[in-house]
């Protein structure tokens, strides 16, 4: 059985961050979390470019095979679990500060995506979605025929 460690002032930053986000965070306009937080919960950084969102979240230690990505109405979920290789006795532990369990991050998109062409990549620890967006919602730029000179 996994143990997890609360820690209270976790709780405390989800809340600033999330009043922060309300306040002052229009870059993040498009991307609303979801999860609530406790146990371990990767650090994730998300941007939009024109026609896609990239999603990187850190995942040191957690193999690919552990790793879920997901999708369900416009809500992109990572789920994983970073397994313990030696379990340590809490006597014998001079310092224990790494996370170790279950953690799952869900993110809404507001914006309309492709889910057909969604890839992920895991390199050094990283984890990377490409996350497309639909063609309706992609900017377009619409050129206008003259029909003749105005009267």
């Amino acid at each position: 059985m996994t143990q997890l460690r609360w820690e209270p002032l976790n709780e405390f930053l989800s809340l600033s961050d999330r009043m922060n986000l309300m306040f002052h965070g229009p870059s993040m306009r498009f991307v609303t979390p979801v999860e609530p937080v406790s146990g371990w919960l990767p650090p994730v950084d998300i941007h939009e470019e024109t026609d896609r969102f990239v999603v990187q979240a850190e995942v040191p230690g957690v193999r690919s095979e552990d790793i879920d990505v997901s999708l369900e109405n416009n809500t992109i979920t990572l789920r994983g679990e970073k397994k313990q290789e030696k379990v340590v006795d809490g006597e014998n532990a001079c310092r224990l500060e790494r996370f170790y369990g279950t953690f799952s991050r869900s993110f809404v998109l507001s914006t309309r995506i492709n889910p057909e062409q969604i890839k992920a990549t895991f390199k050094d620890g990283v984890l990377e979605v490409i996350v497309p967006k639909a063609e309706e919602v992609k900017p377009k730029r619409i050129k206008i025929l003259a029909t003749g000179d105005a009267k």
